[in-house]
């Protein structure tokens, strides 16, 4: 019983969360919560930015492949070896960067505004590697 009373307690929490986030005006967070709310969502948006510019630089690198010799490591296993390491430092980079407020409410707002601008400068990367390659 307890177990089933602390599920719907954070059940409800969640919800409530959820509802909060859609009652905030991101073109004007007012509180330290909204501004952490609005820089999550940004992440979320640069994020589905990032993952369609990897599907397109990935189209490119099985187009490329075609004149890869027999036993040459392939452009796609490249740039997925190179996605794959970029995750985890952007990740780490970031958790250091948000270390300035750590412990904070502020912190939250340093992580994900970190997250959203490598995830950005990363998908100009991969656009330039889909579209000009």
């Amino acid at each position: 019983m307890r177990y089933f009373v602390t599920s719907v307690f954070a059940i409800s929490l969640l919800g409530s969360s959820a509802a909060m986030a859609q009652q905030v005006d991101c073109a004007n967070p007012l509180t330290q919560s909204d501004m952490n709310i609005c820089a999550a969502d940004m992440y979320r948006a640069a994020d589905g930015d990032l993952n369609l510019a990897y599907r397109m630089a990935t189209a490119k690198a099985r187009e490329m492949d075609q004149y890869v010799a027999a036993g040459e490591v392939t452009n796609l296993d490249m740039l997925r070896d190179a996605q794959r390491a970029w995750i985890p430092f952007r990740d780490k980079a970031c958790s250091a960067e948000s270390n300035l407020a750590r412990g904070g409410s502020m912190q939250p707002l340093l992580f994900h505004s970190c997250l959203e601008r490598l995830t950005r400068q990363r998908t100009q990367d991969l656009r330039f590697f889909g579209e000009v390659n």
